[in-house]
């Protein structure tokens, strides 16, 4: 399989060029996923359009079992830096974290797929919005979800580019593989006054700095050592001159574990530091709100994956996963169905800046790897699952 995507390696890289030149932001991926739509309708598959707003179904077979492949299609609001013949066209828009790519390949594990004969059926996701919620803060995952995308499916996977592997080897663990994120948005409510006159004042500042204390110490000093998590303020917005102190401060942040019992305990401190308003005479006010789950990549699934990576590239392109909490929403898709996600490696020599950032770009010669991986990984299981 991997020799075949390698014969489709120029096809590959004018889809993910001709993507990363035209990138839309979350649920305004309108030409993108009419392309999508177009290219998958030439093969052969039955395609939905306007899944979850702006996402694509495209289905290839027919009963059970369903095996799917998910690709995210949103960009960044980043203006692009580089010098590339296929930089963006779009002003303050940018494929800065790779998701042009991950639509490439999974275009052309469908049209390797589209050759081949299998039991079942194969089912591609082209979600939107990844990257960011609508205005009820919903991203691209649940709002397919919630438009049928998941019905039937028996595993679903995905995978998402890395800069800091070398192209061609990939990461791929079971258990959690990312971290789940919820919001924080509080203020605290004091007394303005006179910067003359601090003792006519309920100092929103000094209340403010002893809430953050209070939740900078709860990682260290509240949970457990061995239950990864963080609380981090983004950011602290008082005042308007320099000579008054004023009523509110608004802060802002977020929150990342991978458990659910440790989210709950994590919620419970939050409120416990902002209580501290009142205990200094002041009050607040408190919203949390909940985002997308952990990735928990199922053994089988992750397996799977991982017995095919060692065939097609060997064993010694199976690196050691990194540890970390960044968020994906495909962890709602895999609250449906046992599923994972692999890294895909695709540093070099040339390409090693990271996601999200204005130089990003990478070595093509992964695209092949990652088109492989999945076309494979299809096939095995639905020949496997219907013996």
């Amino acid at each position: 399989m991997l020799d075949k995507a390698r014969t489709i390696q120029d096809q590959l890289s004018a889809w993910r060029r001709d993507f990363h030149m035209h990138p839309e932001l979350g649920f305004q991926e309108t030409r993108t996923a009419g392309k999508v739509a177009e290219i998958m309708e030439q093969f052969g598959y039955r395609v939905r359009r306007g899944v979850g707003r702006t996402g694509v179904v495209a289905d290839l077979g027919s009963g059970k079992p369903v095996f799917a492949i998910r690709a995210d299609m949103d960009a960044l609001p980043i203006q692009e830096s580089n010098k590339v013949s296929y930089i963006s066209q779009n002003p303050g828009v940018m494929h800065a974290c790779g998701h042009d790519s991950h639509t490439s390949m999974a275009l052309g594990a469908a049209v390797l797929l589209a050759r081949e004969k299998f039991p079942g059926t194969v089912r591609f996701l082209f979600q939107p919005s990844e990257e960011v919620g609508d205005d009820e803060g919903v991203s691209g995952a649940p709002r397919m979800i919630q438009d049928g995308a998941m019905e039937g499916v028996d595993m679903v996977i995905a995978t998402h580019v890395d800069a800091s592997m070398p192209a061609g080897a990939i990461c791929i663990k079971s258990g959690p593989a990312s971290g789940g994120v919820d919001s924080w948005f509080g203020e605290i409510i004091g007394k303005g006054a006179h910067g003359a006159h601090p003792q006519e004042s309920i100092d929103p500042f000094y209340i403010s700095a002893h809430v953050i204390l209070a939740l900078n110490g709860i990682v260290s000093r509240r949970l457990d050592p061995f239950d990864p998590a963080v609380v981090s303020l983004g950011s602290l917005h008082g005042g308007f001159t320099e000579n008054v102190i004023p009523e509110r401060v608004k802060m802002t942040g977020t929150l990342r574990y991978t458990e659910t019992r440790v989210r709950e305990q994590i919620h419970n401190e939050i409120r416990r530091a902002f209580e501290i308003a009142r205990t200094l005479g002041g009050n607040y006010e408190l919203n949390i709100q909940t985002g997308t789950p952990p990735m928990i990549n199922s053994s089988l699934a992750s397996d799977l994956i991982e017995a095919v990576a060692g065939d097609l590239l060997g064993k010694q392109n199976i690196l050691p996963w990194k540890n970390e909490l960044g968020a994906e929403d495909f962890g709602c898709f895999m609250e449906l169905a046992p599923g994972a996600m692999f890294l895909l490696g695709t540093g070099s020599e040339k390409f090693q800046c990271h996601l999200h950032n204005p130089d990003f770009d990478l070595d093509e010669s992964c695209l092949p790897v990652g088109t492989a991986i999945f076309a494979e990984t299809a096939l095995r299981f639905l020949r496997k699952a219907k013996t």
